[in-house]
């Protein structure tokens, strides 16, 4: 696995757009009651994402320097809350490694180096959510030592 981790910046929006593009796929294949075909972000958006810090994104780039996986978080914490302590996580709302990379240590590289960058932002801890229908996405996590925060359920109506 030769590559690097780097914040994301702008040439990497056609790359990201494509990772986006193929876990899509994957959520309309297994839900298409939940999940449209199309994009969560257009390139404007990402643009947008890129320049916000509460919002990292990292790549893995190959030794071309394209990016070949991608990982978008977002800094949460409860200030104030009645009930909730104020502690500060980094979730990790969106990550792909490209189909043709998979099965390359790609995956858990990044997910180590968002631990690390969690810790030195003063993070109490690296959340993100699984849906039930991506199984392979739910033993990846458990390998890497993640298990359940809170369960969301659901009744078709």
């Amino acid at each position: 696995m030769n590559g690097t981790i780097r914040r994301a910046e702008a040439r990497d929006i056609p790359q990201i757009l494509e990772l986006l593009t193929q876990v899509n796929a994957l959520h309309h294949e297994g839900r298409p009651d939940l999940f449209k075909k199309g994009q969560k972000y257009t390139e404007a958006d990402l643009e947008d994402l890129l320049q916000d810090e509460a919002r990292p994104v990292f790549v893995w780039c190959d030794e071309t320097d394209t990016a070949r996986a991608h990982a978008i978080c977002c800094f949460e914490q409860h200030l104030a809350d009645k009930i909730r302590t104020d502690v500060k996580t980094l979730h990790l709302d969106d990550l792909c490694v490209d189909e043709g990379f998979r099965g390359r240590q790609i995956g858990k590289a990044l997910c180590d180096h968002l631990q690390d960058f969690a810790r030195e932002q003063g993070c109490y801890n690296l959340t993100l959510n699984v849906w039930a229908l991506n199984e392979g996405a739910l033993r990846f996590y458990e390998k890497l030592g993640m298990r359940p925060q809170k369960y969301c359920m659901e009744r078709i109506l």
